[in-house]
């Protein structure tokens, strides 16, 4: 279910636009070896679903803006029977209790121990971020970032929570892609071009060591917060665990290709080392799964990698729409400037028709403007082994009011 491109290994079937941007990447001379994944599509510098090895550096652009961006998921002890007539009740609760937007803030986790890491103190830069990081550790963010009740295969209650590393995150990336091209940290964003090539940085500069430390603070950030959420959840619900998944697919690991240690960059893509489960959401309209790894040779081919969700097939304008925010009233508010071509009766009659509560949620992350995951999840069946079949019964996302000034 794969094919060789210039020597790339690609799983499905992707638009040229996209295979021209791992091409690009594959012809960095730091890179060693590329593939590209089945959810794959454009993004900045490196597609969503590509993972490239570099021998001796690293990429701030192919980890991304969203830093270690990924997703926890969790079984409990609860029967979805137990809960089904109550699950709008709950993802009440949710939307209400689970802080969502960039724009907000929490405060609840603001003591957490990450935040007495040396690299707060050895990166003057990355520790003026430290005030933000600890307003807005256990926030979810809006985008394609979510927390989901779901049913498993054998009836349990699973939670998951899908987002990263949140600002945090954002003003690290673009603060290091700003050194390496020359520009003060904090300078503004220059709007550069999707389709530049990556930037590369070596990890044997003082400015390559200090991203690598930078990046890691931003996955243990992650990581915190998924924690946080997802407790949230579970005290909402009562409920234990019985079962845990939680992985970046947005990040770079030190990892041995071929007996060698390269620097392995995952963008939109999660981690697949046989015996290694990683968890793999779909839309808000279509079952997650979680995954593990198997060894083959297609499995050594993709850098023990899979994808990390369907992959959209419609981008956000063309989904929701043109707009723009205005103030109205000293609020901030969106403007349809252009009509897109989901509507939100569209999307809504999608989630009555699969019984899925959802709660905020934006026609640009409706279950038409992804792929169906079965489909996607076809294409690597030489490389991965389903675990768990998911189904959402509930879906909380920021709503399409929420000002987010970052890229998730």
């Amino acid at each position: 279910m794969f094919q060789i491109i210039d020597g790339i290994p690609v799983w499905g079937e992707h638009d040229e636009a996209t295979i021209e941007q791992i091409r690009r990447c594959a012809r960095d001379p730091e890179a060693v070896k590329a593939a590209l994944m089945a959810d794959g599509h454009v993004g900045y510098s490196m597609p969503i679903g590509g993972v490239v090895a570099y021998r001796d550096a690293v990429s701030p652009s192919g980890v991304g803006y969203d830093i270690s961006c990924g997703i926890k998921g969790v079984r409990t002890n609860l029967r979805a029977d137990d809960i089904r007539k109550d699950i709008g009740k709950i993802m009440d609760q949710v939307a209400r209790e689970v802080v969502f937007g960039v724009g907000s803030t929490s405060g609840k986790a603001a003591n957490h121990p990450l935040f007495d890491d040396p690299t707060w103190r050895d990166i003057p830069e990355v520790g003026k971020l430290r005030q933000m990081a600890r307003e807005q550790l256990g926030t979810v963010g809006s985008g394609n970032h979510w927390v989901d009740i779901l049913e498993d295969e054998e009836g349990w209650v699973w939670v998951a929570a899908h987002f990263g590393s949140r600002g945090l995150g954002h003003r690290i990336a673009s603060g290091f892609l700003n050194l390496a091209h020359g520009r003060p940290f904090d300078a503004p964003a220059p709007g550069e071009s999707m389709q530049q090539p990556a930037t590369v940085i070596s990890l044997r500069r003082d400015l390559g060591q200090a991203y690598w430390q930078a990046m890691t603070l931003a996955g243990r950030y992650a990581y915190a917060g998924r924690d946080f959420v997802v407790q949230q959840v579970l005290d909402i619900l009562g409920a234990q665990v019985t079962e845990e998944v939680h992985n970046h697919h947005n990040y770079a690991w030190k990892e041995k290709v071929n007996g060698e240690e390269l620097i392995v960059v995952r963008k939109g893509a999660t981690p697949a080392w046989p015996g290694q489960r990683g968890f793999v959401g779909g839309s808000m309209g279509d079952i997650s799964v979680v995954v593990e790894g198997v060894e083959s040779e297609e499995s050594r081919l993709g850098l023990h990698s899979t994808i990390h969700g369907a992959g959209r097939v419609m981008s956000r304008i063309q989904a929701a729409g043109k707009r723009r925010w205005v103030k109205r009233n000293g609020r901030r508010v969106q403007e349809v400037v252009k009509p897109g071509k989901i509507t939100r009766e569209m999307m809504l009659e999608w989630l009555r028709r699969e019984g899925v509560e959802l709660r905020g949620g934006g026609t640009d992350e409706s279950p038409h403007v992804y792929r169906r995951l079965p489909e996607v999840l076809k294409h690597h069946a030489n490389t991965i082994k389903i675990v768990h079949t998911l189904k959402p019964m509930g879906v909380a996302m920021a709503g399409e009011d929420v000002f987010d000034p970052y890229k998730d």
